[in-house]
């Protein structure tokens, strides 16, 4: 763009100063570390299926989804299909009993207060590890969705990168350091529906300007007809890799906290439907920019190839409507990456108010105390996030596969055997949490063979592993944990207490 198109900038504005009055309005209701953390355990299936959903996808779906669609064609679709299927087993399986589970186990709020409160872990090494994962893959996750609204203001308005980097991480941060869990839930609802628009709008009216859909594929395949062929230049082990994408969900701390805040195991269907299909419908959405984005750059529209392939959903939004309706789109584009940063830095701060503050350095904090801790927490670790982000030769998706594996790997295998196998023990999640989380660091040190391999997979595996093999070759749980696990299979929720009892 030659400048700023004062209409796109003017949406801008509304666009923010409404999320920060979000944020001033739930500042009002937020007086304890439960209310800021989890939101009083409140949230229906709808807020919860579409914060859930919105906090998940952020700017990977406006961006990194269509721009590697676009650079690399229909082998990528693999990706989607794989988050497709984790998410629906996350859902299905994950939800209601982790909802059920934290609430029993002494109230947790956190995920590393959960676990130690699972295992009755009192040398808090469990607490520690767990704590010290989240913050180290949230700082490089955190730092993707900087680094997406860096992209999108830099590529909108002409600005420095470095500007954009910096204005977009003090817009996030206002918010969210003053709404806490209530705040990023309920505006991830309106962003969560503002990106649902946008994936449905977009590719409708590309389809238009280009004259149908026959042509955009015609158009495509005379480019290269490899960008239509699902198997073209891959092989088992890339297929593989996108798919184990997948895995990656039963780990996110940022996206199973919404199940932890559910209201009522009643809403868990709801949130599932609704989730689901928000989830499906966007993600054809944005494979959908990325495939008309090659035919209308590359072929029969414009004809100029991007030189950014991760731009293309903005690109498309300023070629194809008028600036008032551009920047409704690239709003949200905004709204994808501030449902999602703001969720990573929640859990972070909490990690570091709840887990370390209090845990070591004044157990008998105040609630408020804690709440303020949280909040400056929220500001240290946008700061770290934000200088990792001015390194602008990285990606959005490869910041966003490293931390996406790192939850996976160290997490994922943790949370489902924590939840349904009662033989596991405290050294059985100490040692998978470890064997996941470094096996990230290390193998994607590598490259070449069995090394291109995604390595959330063989984390996943490995951290599995090491869970199994420690929690035998260890001493049983104590009858308390045990009788723990087996009140969880067999208990009821009182609506009305808002109580679990014995069936």
């Amino acid at each position: 763009m030659g400048g700023i198109e004062i209409p796109t900038l003017i949406t801008f504005i509304v666009y923010l100063i409404g999320m920060a009055i979000c944020g001033i309005i739930f500042y009002r209701l937020t007086s304890n570390m439960s209310d800021y953390v989890l939101g009083g355990r409140s949230l229906n299936g709808w807020v919860a299926a579409l914060s859930a959903g919105a906090s998940d996808m952020s700017s990977w779906m406006l961006i990194a989804l269509p721009g590697t669609i676009y650079l690399n064609g229909l082998s990528e679709i693999w990706l989607p299909i794989g988050l497709t299927i984790g998410a629906y087993l996350n859902w299905q399986f994950l939800a209601k009993r982790l909802r059920r589970y934290t609430q029993i186990a002494n109230n947790a709020i956190t995920l590393p207060d959960f676990l130690e409160n699972r295992f009755r872990d009192n040398t808090r090494i469990l607490r520690v590890v767990s704590a010290f994962f989240i913050l180290l893959f949230f700082t490089f996750y955190t730092s993707s969705g900087l680094v997406g609204g860096a992209v999108l203001f830099s590529g909108t308005f002409n600005w420095d990168y470095e500007v954009a980097l910096i204005i977009g991480t003090i817009a996030i941060v206002s918010y969210t350091f003053l709404g806490g869990f209530l705040a990023i839930s309920y505006t991830d609802f309106f962003q969560g529906t503002l990106m649902l628009l946008a994936l449905v709008i977009v590719p409708i009216v590309a389809v238009y300007e280009i004259g149908s859909w026959d042509s955009a594929v015609t158009s495509v395949a005379e480019i290269n007809p490899e960008y239509l062929d699902a198997f073209a230049g891959t092989s088992v082990i890339a297929i593989v890799s996108l798919l184990g994408w997948g895995l990656g969900y039963f780990g996110q701390p940022h996206i199973i906290t919404r199940f932890m805040a559910i209201r009522s195991e009643r809403d868990v269907p709801t949130g599932r439907l609704v989730g689901m299909t928000w989830m499906v419908i966007s993600l054809f959405g944005a494979i959908f920019v990325g495939v008309l984005g090659i035919a209308y750059f590359d072929g029969i529209g414009a004809g100029t190839p991007l030189d950014n392939h991760e731009t293309v959903f903005i690109i498309f939004s300023q070629v194809l409507f008028n600036p008032w309706v551009a920047g409704f789109l690239l709003a949200a584009i905004l709204s994808a990456i501030m449902s999602t940063v703001d969720s990573q830095l929640l859990v972070s701060s909490s990690a570091l108010a709840e887990d370390f503050y209090k845990g070591f350095i004044r157990p008998k904090a105040s609630q408020k105390e804690l709440v303020w801790i949280g909040r400056f927490g929220v500001v240290l670790i946008a700061l770290v996030a934000m200088i990792l982000g001015f390194d602008s030769d990285n990606t959005v998706l490869e910041l966003v596969e490293y931390a996406w594996g790192g939850f996976g790997a160290a997490f994922g295998p943790v949370m489902l055997f924590c939840l349904f196998w009662r033989r596991m023990t405290v050294w059985g999640a100490v040692a998978g949490i470890t064997t996941g989380g470094l096996t990230v660091i290390i193998w994607s040190q590598f490259q070449g063979g069995l090394f291109d391999l995604y390595e959330l997979v063989p984390g996943f595996l490995l951290g599995s592993l090491a869970i199994v093999i420690v929690s035998l070759l260890g001493k049983k749980p104590s009858q308390e944990i045990i009788d723990e696990f087996a009140f969880v299979e067999e208990a009821e929720y009182d609506e009305t207490k808002r109580v679990y009892y014995r069936r």
